[in-house]
Parts: structure tokens; C-alpha cells; sequence
């Protein structure tokens, strides 16, 4: 697969896709990460041949997609972020109807039928009516009915997005097996850190229509070369302003040590080696300066830490917003205990 400068405008408004170039390897685990809003469904919708692009180039499977759209369906298995199922008929007579489509028939269909029962762990529920489903096991019998025909490369957009924990850990499970065993190549989109992290080989973070940074998911996190430190500062019971978040920026600056300040979300990321010992030394810091800390935390650099070096904003899980420096939360967490603004 390979996408050279593609761009997706529409009537109104700044273009969804704006120029944006990847390529995709046979039997990879490809992934595009990144909040809602960033052109990730548009670009897949394109890749499957369900919307036209606006200009530049788009090969799948070695094929046009402006000029050989019928002979990519034929190569691609499709799961969208709304599960296409038919809450009348059972498991079973979902994935028999989809063979069909595909004009399959015969005991070949019945035997792909009861492989695909067995990936997706529905076979002692392939005679229930999937109205009576629960939500992780739709999810799963969606992901059954694009694999029917034994597609070569498999577009799955957000496929997990409203799960539990639980049921998202099965679907990663299938997905690897998919990858790994069966050689099938996964073009994934998704705004879960965690997701994108395990799964992909590769990935694309993209945000507003560009992609940001590309490669592993440990090359991405190297450029980082650094420890994060998280911290808010606190203003009796609300959070400081932008001018004491400025002002603190610039003395965390000069602690030796620290490499990167940015402002994220309503506080501020430091970065440095070694970020537990430099912990104490960012506390003294602005304790001499009469700044108090709200809530601070060390961790390792993450990939919502290369979308913030990138962006300067922090990629939210699904329920959540972006909150930038200027949209400030009422109420703060002082140390693990919550305290209520009146």
C-alpha cells in the first residue's frame, strides 16, 4: 500500500487530509493514531475505495484506487467504527449472509463459518439472536464477517472504541493472530495510546489532517530521550494562572538536567534523564519561587508524550477532551486527595 501527498477537501472548512504520504508493507501491523477530528476515518475511507480523494496518489494491494477500485474490494476486509450486523438473525446466519455476498456457498462457507466462530470465541452463542448481544460480542462477530471471504489486507477503523477492558483485550488478541499466524496485513486506526503501542509494527501520528511523526512505536519514544515529569500548579484551590504557569516553565528551564519544558493539558511535562532525581530539585525550584505544587508524577515517555512534543497538546481517550493551557480544570487533585471548588 502506498499513499503519496493525498488530500480530502470538502466544501466547507480547512481540508480533512492535507498532504500526507506513508506506505504500508505486506503483512504489517500499520497504524494510524490520533484524537477525534484528525482525518483518521477519512483516510480509510479513502484506502477502501468508499470516498474519493481530491488529489494526489493511492495504491492498494497494487492496485489504483481511482482506476482499479473492483479489484481492491476483492483483496480487503472492512470493519467500520459501527458494527454492520443484523440484530434479527443469529451469529451464525449473520456471517452465512455475508458469505453470500462474497458468493460463497456450500460446505466451503459452513467450515469458514465455524473457523471464524472459533477466532472471535462466539460458537456457544452462534445460534443467539445478536440483538441479545452484548456490546464486546457484536464487536467481535463484526470483526468475524469482514474476515468471511479471507481478505488479504484488513481496515479496521477504531475497532475497539466503547469496549471494556476486558472485551478490547480479547479483540487485540484476534487481531495478532490475525497478523502473526494468518500473514494478513492490518491497517488499524485508533486513539488508544495503549492499542496502537502493542499492536502496530508502524504507525502514523496524525492530528488535524497531517501526520506528525512516523515509525515503531520505539523509535517514536527514543526521540523523546527522556524521563517525563507531569505537575500543576495550585492557586489555593484552583489551578495557577497562565502567568505562573509561564513563569514556572522558565525556572524548571535552568534545573540542570532538564531538557524540555511544554505546556500539557493544565499543567506542565518536563523532561529529563533521570526524571525521579530530578524531582526534589523541581520542588525546591519552585518552592523558592512561591509556586506550589498540586500533583506531580514521573513516568516513562509514552506516545501521547511524542503527539505532545509534536502538537504541545495530550491525546485524550475516548469520553474525554483536549484540554489546552487555557482551559483550565475547576477542580484539581491536591496530592491524591480531591478538592471541591464552591
Amino acid at each position: 500500500m502506498v499513499v503519496k501527498d493525498l488530500v480530502k477537501k470538502y466544501s466547507e472548512g480547512p481540508p480533512a487530509v492535507q498532504g500526507i504520504s506513508f506506505d504500508v508493507r505486506a503483512g504489517e501491523f500499520f497504524g494510524f493514531l490520533g484524537p477525534n477530528g484528525a482525518g483518521k476515518s477519512t483516510t480509510i475511507k479513502i484506502l477502501t475505495t468508499l470516498m474519493p480523494k481530491s488529489s494526489g496518489s493511492v495504491s492498494v494491494g497494487g492496485f489504483d484506487v481511482d482506476k482499479e477500485a473492483h479489484r481492491i474490494r476483492k483483496l480487503i476486509g472492512v470493519q467500520s467504527q459501527e458494527t454492520a450486523l443484523d440484530l434479527d438473525l443469529t451469529g451464525q446466519e449473520n456471517l452465512m449472509l455475508q458469505g453470500h455476498l462474497q458468493r460463497m456457498g456450500g460446505q466451503v462457507l459452513e467450515k469458514r463459518v465455524n473457523e471464524l466462530l472459533g477466532l472471535v470465541g462466539l460458537e456457544d452463542a452462534a445460534g443467539k439472536r445478536v440483538a441479545f448481544y452484548s456490546g464486546g460480542m457484536k464487536k467481535r462477530l463484526d470483526l468475524a464477517t469482514s474476515l468471511i471471504h479471507s481478505p488479504k489486507i484488513l481496515f479496521l477503523d477504531e475497532p475497539t472504541t466503547g469496549l471494556d477492558p476486558q472485551s478490547r483485550s480479547a479483540i487485540w488478541s484476534y487481531l495478532k493472530r490475525l497478523n502473526k499466524e494468518d500473514g494478513i496485513t492490518i491497517f488499524l486506526t485508533t486513539q488508544y495510546l495503549e492499542e496502537a503501542d502493542k499492536l502496530c509494527d508502524r504507525l502514523s501520528i496524525v492530528d488535524h489532517g497531517q501526520i506528525v511523526a512516523q515509525g515503531t512505536p520505539e523509535e517514536m519514544k527514543r526521540e523523546i530521550a527522556a524521563d517525563a515529569v507531569s505537575l500543576t500548579i495550585a492557586d489555593g484551590l484552583d489551578l495557577a494562572s497562565d502567568n505562573a504557569l509561564s513563569e514556572a516553565r522558565q525556572i524548571l528551564r535552568r534545573i540542570v538536567g532538564v531538557t524540555d519544558v511544554i505546556y500539557s493539558g493544565n499543567g506542565l511535562t518536563v523532561y529529563g534523564k533521570n526524571g525521579a532525581f530530578l524531582v526534589p530539585e523541581i520542588v525546591r525550584a519552585l518552592d523558592n519561587a512561591q509556586l506550589k505544587i498540586a500533583t506531580i508524577s514521573v513516568s516513562t515517555p509514552t506516545l501521547d508524550d511524542v503527539f505532545l512534543k509534536h502538537t504541545g497538546r495530550s491525546i485524550r481517550s475516548e469520553g474525554h477532551k483536549e484540554i489546552s493551557v487555557e482551559q483550565k480544570k475547576k477542580r484539581p487533585f491536591f496530592f491524591g486527595r480531591k478538592q471541591e471548588v464552591r
